[in-house]
């Protein structure tokens, strides 16, 4: 099934998406809105993954250029993890590992039905070179296959002035914790 926005729905996303690449000029240095625009017009799939990303609270923005592959990449910048991606666990494997209490969903799960990519731990660092995010919140990242076969998951957040980086059971969930995704148009 291709995912479509109404020509509405398109227009108000290109509106947000332009008012925030303005508005915050220091995460893309270099980058013109103009070129953006006319790669988001071609490509109605990935509009429909960053319309995904506002409405879960994400706020994507353009945070810099792959010159290799002509992509321009998109975090989640919202100041805090994604309020509609929160309170959930690392992966469908840890979901129905849940006995009880199981959460709605999980960050994997959620990233994939966006087609988008939950954000590395080198990409969440980038991140927080252009601002602070996740004060008070945290947010999973993608784990390395040795930990998840051990069971475990990774997450980050902002404290202190630093990037912290943890580990919990990939099964855990808490509502102050969800994911932020990457996308490249």
């Amino acid at each position: 099934m291709k995912k479509q926005l109404s020509q509405d729905q398109r227009q108000e996303l290109l509106q947000t998406l332009k008012t925030r690449f303005e508005k915050n000029m220091d995460r893309h240095k270099g980058i013109e809105w103009a070129k953006v625009h006319a790669k988001l017009q071609e490509n109605e799939t990935k509009l429909w993954s960053l319309d995904d990303m506002e409405i879960s609270g994400g706020e994507p923005d353009v945070v810099g250029y792959d010159k290799k592959t002509g992509e321009f990449i998109f975090y989640d910048c919202s100041a805090e993890s994604p309020k509609g991606r929160r309170s959930i666990c690392y992966d469908h494997e840890a979901l129905e590992s849940r006995k009880e209490h199981k959460p709605a969903d999980s960050a994997i799960n959620m990233a994939a039905n966006m087609a988008i990519e939950i954000l590395t731990g080198d990409e969440y660092r980038e991140l927080q070179k252009l601002g602070k995010f996740d004060t008070k919140t945290s947010s999973w990242i993608k784990t390395p296959a040795d930990i998840r076969k051990a069971g475990g998951a990774l997450f980050c957040d902002w404290r202190y002035g630093h990037v912290f980086t943890y580990h919990n059971g990939a099964e855990s969930y808490y509502a102050a914790r969800g994911f932020r995704g990457a996308l490249r148009v």
